[in-house]
């Protein structure tokens, strides 16, 4: 028989670390938690002592007959972890009342503390696993972030801006190979999923199979493509929108099963030419872009008194009309009059988070 090496064995916890799910925690520091259960025991301890000390001659020591401080708190030590070799005893009622009163209760909130972080230790992993589970039947229409580099993060941050909806934030899953990226945004609010995404198993590990909508912003245009078929081939319904860093490879992505894909660096370019021959039209630009504040640019559906209205008839200002899978322009002879099942791409004033209708 063939014993696995001690690298195969770490190549097994790291292939085990890599696929672990992190929740969002709200929760104390865990140095300040033991520091302050440590500074607790020390307490008892110190009292203890005290109470043992200034009651020193209702107590005999086998050994001289007689307890000094450092016997107080030997026998502090040895009585507070209930090992009691007996050899200090309370033979005056007051030192036996003081044990029953004081000292006992102080032992038990003393195996309190010391019991209470052992078990806390040893149900951190049930507990997480229960949260896990909690949160996996939870999830439904959810949103994957695939990488959570600029492009990702600002992805997550105008989704939860646009809804207005301060709990969005829980339905928002990034997947990141990095341990440390992934702690950021967990640290954001987000719940998060370590490993490749480019395996089957870690997107299952993000219920990318209920997800709503994947957005694919890894640093790769190469590992982008490989995302995309892989979440395509889970998903067929979800909405899938990719970032490639060269615009020949757009295609590409089309082909592997993306709905949509945002050149980056295309775009940055032109929002640079664009500032360039009118700075305000690149602010213009680039607020309508940033959801939240000043004017935004949002999806909605026709509302029942605008059914028959002309595009220029409306309150709003009606950039494109969806029909179907057709966009048309705000100038389009076909866009007007409005239908019931069209969707308008309007230009609005941007409101305040949390704002009442």
């Amino acid at each position: 028989m063939i014993l696995p090496s001690h690298d195969a064995a770490a190549r097994e916890a790291q292939h085990e670390a890599d696929f672990r799910v992190l929740l969002p925690r709200y929760s104390v520091a865990p140095i300040r938690q033991v520091g302050r259960r440590i500074l607790m025991a020390l307490l008892i301890m110190v009292a203890t002592v005290f109470i043992v000390y200034v009651d020193r001659s209702g107590y005999h020591d086998n050994a001289d007959g007689s307890v000094d401080f450092l016997d107080a708190v030997y026998y502090s030590t040895v009585t507070l972890s209930t090992t009691g070799y007996g050899d200090i005893v309370p033979y005056s009622d007051s030192a036996r009342l003081t044990n029953v009163l004081l000292v006992t209760p102080l032992r038990v909130l003393f195996l309190i503390i010391l019991v209470g972080t052992t078990l806390e230790v040893l149900t951190e992993r049930t507990r997480e696993q229960w949260r896990l589970t909690r949160w996996r039947s939870a999830l439904r229409e959810h949103t994957v972030v695939v990488g959570f580099g600029t492009k990702g993060r600002s992805a997550a941050q105008t989704l939860c801006a646009a809804s207005g909806n301060p709990r969005e934030k829980e339905k928002v899953v990034v997947v990141d190979p990095n341990p440390k990226v992934v702690e950021s945004a967990t640290a954001h609010g987000y719940a998060g999923v370590i490993g490749d995404a480019t395996r089957s198993d870690v997107l299952l590990r993000a219920e990318v199979q209920k997800a709503r909508q994947i957005i694919v912003a890894t640093q790769r245009d190469d590992t982008a493509v490989l995302v995309t078929l892989t979440a395509r081939q889970l998903n067929r319904s979800a909405k899938i929108i990719a970032a490639v860093r060269e615009e020949e490879n757009a295609p590409l992505l089309r082909q592997s099963g993306a709905d949509a894909v945002i050149t980056s660096a295309s775009a940055a370019g032109r929002l640079l030419g664009l500032s360039v021959l009118s700075p305000s039209a690149g602010t213009v630009m680039e607020d309508l872009i940033q959801q939240g504040s000043g004017l935004d640019i949002v999806e909605r559906p026709v509302v029942k008194a605008e059914v028959g209205r002309g595009v220029r008839d409306t309150d709003d200002l009606i950039v494109s009309v969806l029909r179907g899978h057709r966009l048309l322009g705000y100038d389009d002879p076909e866009a007007s009059p409005l239908k019931a099942t069209d969707r308008l791409i309007t230009i609005v004033r941007a409101r305040p988070t949390g704002a009442e209708d």
